[in-house]
């Protein structure tokens, strides 16, 4: 099981520390996402790192603000989020699945966690 935690309301221009702890399974041997949608939207894949850190992918709408990393030795994933804009508003989900292109952009995770809320206010 995962879960997501950190989220919470901030202003624009603020930053957030979301971590995703994991119970009855190691994360070593998976690829991990975040993951967020917002009210009216599409899901969208924001951050992934592979299994032992040393890959990861942010689309354009987060690079340079957004930072994954992994903690395989606590089975814990981090999402940073830097520089945060009303429209990065969203519940985000930590996912984890052994395909690299399923934690990336248009792909389909085999397992979710419960999303934490995220709200930027301008």
């Amino acid at each position: 099981q995962l879960q997501a935690s950190g989220g919470g309301s901030v202003q624009a221009g603020g930053s957030l520390r979301l971590s995703c702890a994991a119970s009855r399974r190691a994360l070593s041997g998976y690829n991990m996402g975040w993951f967020r949608q917002a009210p009216g939207k599409e899901r969208e894949s924001v951050a992934a790192i592979n299994w032992d850190g040393g890959r990861t992918y942010y689309p354009e709408s987060v690079k340079a603000r957004f930072i994954v990393s992994r903690d395989n030795a606590k089975n814990t994933v981090y999402l940073q989020m830097n520089n945060l804009k009303p429209e990065d508003t969203a519940v985000y989900y930590c996912t984890a699945d052994q395909s690299w292109a399923m934690v990336t952009y248009g792909g389909s995770p085999a397992y979710w966690g419960k999303g934490t809320l995220v709200t930027v206010s301008s």
